[in-house]
């Protein structure tokens, strides 16, 4: 009997206990809903490539799965972001905070309490609506019917733009046909017409290539898509020169599991023609053949580290916007940094758990300036044992350089551009953390508050005036700056509309930049053209 009695209390006092922790607990409708349908149902809904592993578009997905969200959240194995947050902060970061990872954690240890469903918010909608409403250029791969499979498939399609002379590509969208099985896109241009050759030599849409490239030797990367991308635009005033015989080539990675499903990809590009853009290049500049400390070369059971080096020339400064490290499944861990000549150490990246399946391209948070001379560095080291979980254990085998997904490659592209004036305060992404569903009124008070900047100038082009406007609380810096970098005309304004005479400029381009009183921020950047 006192047996039953201890029982019947133990019993009482664990309920109680578990009705106080889910008063105090995070809930789905008030807290967690907003978590998940921000960071994680844009690729775990029925269209996007989590689909098969999970779907996350409603409390009942998210009771039945609590525990594995959690694992894969608290091991930061979810949502993807390989870069280490704490060595250089990226922009579109798609990580989750530590207090939004300690919501979801408070929230399942509850038994993660449904909460008060006045306050759901409702599940978002997956939709193929472009970002890019009007195109200068859309593009579409055929119909492609993946065929069976046992491995990874990289599919090449070259597309001829035909663009004019003198264009500069300013923005670009992916929009996968089907998410459910395009697991990354990478954009290349090819003026050789080889990417084509390629093409229609194959009878089925497109060609088959490794995943470290595209079949042609002098082709430039554009830019990637993986899942949560959006769309990708460059710096105002700058732009990447397509040449007048440009193809696209996508490579489309298509994962195992593929076999029968269609694939129709669409590439949508913004450009301007004539005028003048600051040319910008994305080139890999590191690179395993030419700046290598000795051959890539990994013998069975051995773990190695390589470096490569570059140096700046002494008479030109670089302003790099982003970085692309690329490399296979033997890697591990990938970093590069730059040395000035001032010895000031510049950290650019570093992914400590390289996988091969979420590799993709950054952009820095600013832009950022490199000196004539300065040093840019990287170090991979790659893991040739059965302790790399990418390898099968029972064929450990010696690894060379070479393009198929068994071979390695050790690449850090960056986009770049000749240096400005005040490049360096070019901001790219000012946001502190992801941008939430419905704003997540209840999770992101925590976060830091977004500055507003809205700013006209006008008329534009002009003859001899213009008027500045602009909503800002502080005073603001306004510059102008001539096609090659120099200022021509500089001042305070504290105004929030101030007319400005230019009439003593020579007629011709240039670029109006408005920044915080102590010039460390660009608020706002744009073209302007004094015509007479």
């Amino acid at each position: 009997m006192r047996f039953f009695i201890f029982l019947h209390i133990a019993i009482f006092t664990f309920a109680i206990n578990v009705c106080f922790a889910q008063q105090d607990a995070p809930t789905w409708s008030d807290d967690v809903a907003c978590i998940i349908y921000s960071h994680c149902s844009s690729c775990h809904n029925p269209n996007g490539i989590g689909a098969e592993q999970l779907l996350l578009l409603s409390y009942a997905d998210a009771y039945a799965a609590r525990f594995s969200i959690l694992d894969a959240i608290e091991s930061r194995e979810m949502p993807p972001w390989p870069p280490d947050q704490s060595y250089n902060p990226l922009a579109h970061d798609r990580s989750l905070s530590d207090d939004e990872i300690t919501t979801v954690s408070n929230w399942v240890n509850a038994d993660a309490p449904l909460g008060n469903t006045a306050n759901e918010p409702t599940p978002p909608i997956f939709s193929s609506s472009w970002e890019i409403p009007n195109p200068d250029y859309s593009v579409r791969i055929p119909n492609y019917t993946i065929p069976a499979i046992t491995n990874d498939l990289y599919r090449c399609f070259a597309i001829p733009l035909n663009v004019p002379a003198n264009t500069y590509l300013t923005g670009f969208e992916v929009i996968p046909g089907n998410r459910n099985i395009v697991h990354h896109v990478l954009l290349f241009q090819d003026t050789t017409g080889q990417g084509l050759t390629l093409d229609n030599a194959d009878p089925q849409p497109g060609y088959a290539n490794g995943p470290g490239g595209v079949g042609v030797q002098s082709a430039k990367l554009i830019g990637g898509w993986v899942p949560g991308s959006t769309a990708k635009f460059a710096p105002p005033g700058m732009g990447m020169r397509l040449n007048s015989n440009t193809s696209l080539i996508a490579q489309i990675h298509y994962p195992e599991g593929s076999d029968g499903l269609l694939d129709s990809t669409r590439i949508n590009i913004k450009t301007q023609t004539g005028g003048f853009l600051r040319e910008m290049t994305s080139a890999a500049i590191l690179n395993h053949l030419l700046n290598i400390n000795e051959p890539l070369v990994i013998p069975a059971n051995t773990v190695k580290t390589f470096y490569e080096q570059y140096t700046i020339p002494q008479n030109v400064s670089v302003t790099i916007t982003g970085i692309g490290p690329h490399a296979h499944l033997v890697c591990e861990s990938m970093r590069a940094f730059a040395v000035t000549p001032q010895n000031d150490t510049i950290r650019l990246i570093d992914i400590p758990h390289w996988d091969f399946h979420w590799q993709g391209f950054y952009d820095f948070k600013q832009a950022i300036k490199l000196p004539g001379g300065t040093r840019v560095y990287c170090i991979a080291t790659y893991n040739n044992t059965t302790s790399n979980p990418h390898l099968d254990p029972n064929n450990i085998q010696l690894v060379t350089l070479g393009e198929e997904t068994s071979d390695e490659m050790m690449l850090f592209y960056f986009t770049y551009t000749l240096y400005f004036p005040n490049d360096e305060n070019i901001v790219i992404d000012s946001a502190s953390h992801l941008a939430h569903y419905l704003n997540c009124a209840g999770t992101v008070a925590t976060q830091e508050p977004q500055e507003l900047f809205a700013a006209q100038v006008f008329p534009n082009p002009t003859t001899d005036n213009i008027t500045v406007t602009y909503d800002y609380p502080e005073a603001i810096w306004l510059q102008l700056t001539n096609v090659v970098g120099q200022s021509v005309k500089q001042q305070n304004l504290s105004a929030l509309v101030t007319n400005i005479s230019v009439g003593d400029l020579p007629k011709g381009i240039y670029f109006i930049t408005l920044s915080d009183k102590g010039k460390q921020k660009i608020l706002f950047s744009d073209k302007l053209i004094i015509s007479r």
